[in-house]
């Protein structure tokens, strides 16, 4: 054994008998290499600096109290334990906190503004080939945002994208669904011009045969729950407007029972059956039936509708020219009872034509749904009856003291009196002179001291109370208080 092999290592203790015991279990824990041990707090395998031929050189370490080998294992050189901060007398770190949300982000960045991706740069010929898929809408946004600066620069582009941006509207027209109210007229007209029919429909009942058709098409359109959707039923009571509210089921049910009173004229069943009603009036059968039923009226309802309107203008076809009704009587001078009034039947015809198409407007704007005016030449036939029964209502108003107490001038029967012109424009539209004295008077241009002009569909709302006679757009010119008593006569008409 060499004299270095017995000098004192580092630590104080000597090297040797690690060099003899080539099988020492702490060798490869403690050594990079066989025969020298690595010295503690330097890494696993490295070697002094002054290492010579596989020989560390002696080194002193530096002063460190966590150092201390023990007494009975010089070589195990195992570091104390740290001490605890709270052994040291020392204030806790603080832990980290996580950063708070900000209140107020910063808004995201929109579309042409700033933080918005920039447009491409593109070429002229490039830019003008995205024209027809920008009219489209089928650019990526950058190619939109590329194309629609180049347009603020290029004239000849921008008026090219307008042209596409045309083009393509016209593939697209924006067209309603519905169909023409006139269409089934039309189609109808072709085919009876072709081979007439053997009974044809009289022209006083084809104004009721066209309006129940279509109501009855929009009934078919509504869903089941629709049927059950409020509907408020408007009037003009001779002082004020009046009202009822049902539902869509209930308006078929009022129709029903209102157009009872034609078909009884026409020898057809009445609906209300056997029930002693006294109000023979349209309202007092229409409450007769409403409670008649065990429950309000459903969709049901639309069956016997449907059946009896059918049966009115099937009769009504065997009755013209003073031919016989369905019981077999002569229909000449037949008349249908209103219970304080009667109208002749044609004129019915027309009523219940007119009433069909007002609450077929009330049951569509029910349940958002459009509805056009009747056909012009049945237009202008309920306002022709309009316009021939407004002497009589104003007659009646003045008998119950409502008319303004304006000098009366009393006339013979048939002859001129004090007039006012009723010009009604629009479709189906016309003049009328009503005679102001009298029922029984005839309307004088000579003597015409106010005239009124109202749109057609105005006219017939008033007519039909869904209007007041104060809010009626109606250009006046001429006696005030005519004017006035004709537009309350014209309210009064109404009724449920």
């Amino acid at each position: 054994m060499s004299a270095e092999a017995d000098r004192p290592g580092p630590d104080g203790h000597g090297d040797g008998p690690e060099d003899d015991g080539a099988g020492h279990q702490g060798r490869d824990a403690r050594t990079g290499s066989a025969g020298h041990r690595e010295h503690p707090g330097e890494p696993d395998g490295s070697r002094s600096p002054g290492e010579d031929g596989g020989h560390p050189h002696p080194q002193e370490h530096p002063e460190n109290p966590q150092h201390v080998e023990h007494p009975e294992h010089p070589q195990a050189g195992i570091p104390l334990p740290r001490s605890s901060v709270e052994d040291t007398g020392l204030p806790l770190p603080r832990p980290a906190l996580s950063p708070e949300p900000d209140p107020f982000p910063e808004p995201a960045a929109q579309p042409g503004t700033a933080g918005a991706p920039a447009p491409l740069a593109l070429e002229h010929g490039v830019l003008k080939s995205l024209l027809g898929a920008w009219a489209l809408a089928a650019c990526s946004a950058e190619e939109t945002a590329a194309v629609e600066e180049h347009l603020g620069a290029c004239g000849a582009c921008a008026d090219e994208a307008m042209r596409l941006r045309g083009a393509v509207a016209l593939l697209h027209p924006a067209e309603s669904l519905d169909l023409d109210p006139a269409l089934r007229t039309r189609v109808l007209t072709g085919c009876l011009d072709r081979r007439p029919p053997r009974i044809p429909v009289p022209s006083w009942a084809d104004a009721y045969d066209a309006e129940t058709a279509r109501l009855d098409a929009l009934l078919q359109d509504i869903g089941g729950a629709e049927w059950h959707a409020p509907v408020r039923l408007r009037w003009f009571d001779g002082r004020a407007p009046a009202d009822r509210r049902t539902t869509v089921a209930g308006v078929i049910a009022h129709l029903l029972s209102v157009d009872g009173l034609v078909a009884v004229a026409l020898g057809l069943d009445d609906p209300l059956g056997e029930t002693d009603t006294p109000d023979r009036t349209p309202q007092g059968r229409t409450e007769t039936y409403w409670r008649s039923s065990h429950f309000p009226p459903t969709r049901s309802v639309r069956g016997p509708w449907r059946a009896q309107s059918h049966a009115i203008v099937r009769t009504a076809s065997f009755v013209d020219d003073g031919t016989v009704r369905a019981d077999g009587t002569d229909t000449v001078g037949l008349t249908v009872p209103y219970g304080d009034f009667a109208l002749p039947l044609g004129d019915a015809m027309l009523d219940r034509a007119f009433e069909c198409w007002v609450h077929a407007w009330d049951i569509a704007d029910a349940v958002d749904y459009p509805y056009e005016p009747p056909a012009p030449r049945h237009l202008h036939r309920m306002i022709d009856l309009a316009a021939r029964m407004l002497p009589g209502s104003l007659a009646e108003r003045r008998r119950v003291g409502l008319s303004s107490p304006a000098a009366r001038h009393l006339v013979a029967a048939g002859t001129g009196g004090r007039s006012l012109r009723l010009e009604i424009e629009g479709s189906g539209g016309g003049d009328w002179l009503i005679p102001l004295d009298s029922p029984d008077a005839v309307g004088s241009a000579e003597h015409e001291v106010a005239h009124v002009a109202l749109d057609g569909v105005e006219f017939c709302r008033l007519a039909a109370g869904h209007v007041s006679p104060e809010e009626a757009a109606a250009g006046q010119d001429g006696d005030r208080a005519a004017i006035r008593d004709v537009l309350f006569a014209a309210a009064s008409l109404s009724r449920m």
